[in-house]
């Protein structure tokens, strides 16, 4: 985690460095409501208005005291349009930005590309797992264990990425794939696959911790082994809302309030 938590002190220190704003704040204030950017068709996290994303929205609107107007979004081929479209500029097509953006990766590269907001508040570490079907994958050892075997991932995802690019493309035959991580464990339970490959938080909300369905920790070139922290951006001069929804989460994660937002999905929450 030695780089997880190198990243999270540089977003602490980039928000310590940031000159006082208020008149945004005071803005938010006198509106009375708090607009949260959180991606669409993101399950566990946010999808059709539910999830962790938007539990957590709304809580941190309440510590406020405001109240929440979630503005879901697809996302854009890159981060960097999505912080631009929901963060510092708005989309072309009128909707947004928000006044904070909930689940961007917590990244050194994200932050110097772009110097318009201030990424911070790390809540999750994230992590691509393994997980089979003990009945048809009954002992595992690495992933060639998974030879000539049916391997869910999700389209346009790291997971499909790293699955049909490993051992020079030796799965690629049995890699399916499917709209979103969650169908590709649907059809696991169903007993339709063998393997899916996604990230942890996708599958805790599906399988819950079923012991017929074993998770592994692999090593993949591809994917760091420590996973990746997310946290929340606003735009950089807008520092009295950082330092308030900096406090705001940090009560939350020291009241357990941010455990049981996830408990709730099924899912357990890994804190920086």
């Amino acid at each position: 985690m030695t780089t997880i938590r190198a990243l999270i002190a540089g977003a602490c220190a980039a928000l310590a460095m940031a000159g006082p704003a208020h008149a945004d704040w005071q803005k938010i204030q006198q509106s009375g409501g708090l607009k949260v950017a959180v991606y669409n068709e993101f399950a566990p996290f946010s999808d059709k208005g539910q999830g962790i994303d938007v539990d957590l929205a709304q809580a941190l609107a309440k510590k406020l005291g405001l109240r929440l107007n979630l503005l879901p979004f697809p996302a854009g081929e890159e981060l960097g349009d999505d912080l631009r479209n929901m963060v510092w500029k708005g989309h072309y097509l009128g909707y947004g930005p928000a006044d904070v953006m909930l689940h961007v990766p917590v990244d050194n590269r994200l932050m110097a590309a772009n110097p318009q907001v201030v990424i911070f508040a790390p809540y999750h570490v994230e992590g691509v797992r393994l997980v089979r079907s003990a009945r048809t994958v009954p002992s595992f050892d690495g992933v060639d264990s998974l030879a000539g075997k049916r391997i869910g991932v999700e389209k346009v995802s790291i997971a499909a990425m790293v699955m049909l690019g490993e051992g020079n493309g030796k799965f690629t035959p049995g890699v399916k794939i499917y709209p979103s991580a969650i169908e590709a464990l649907e059809k696991l339970k169903a007993g339709e696959l063998d393997a899916v490959l996604a990230t942890r938080s996708e599958i805790d909300s599906v399988l819950r911790g079923d012991r017929a369905f074993p998770v592994h920790d692999i090593a993949f070139q591809r994917l760091p082994r420590s996973g990746w922290a997310v946290g929340m951006a606003v735009r950089k001069d807008d520092t009295e809302m950082a330092k308030l929804l900096q406090q705001a989460m940090n009560e939350m994660a020291a009241s357990g309030e941010l455990k049981a937002i996830f408990a709730w999905h099924g899912v357990q929450v890994v804190t920086p």
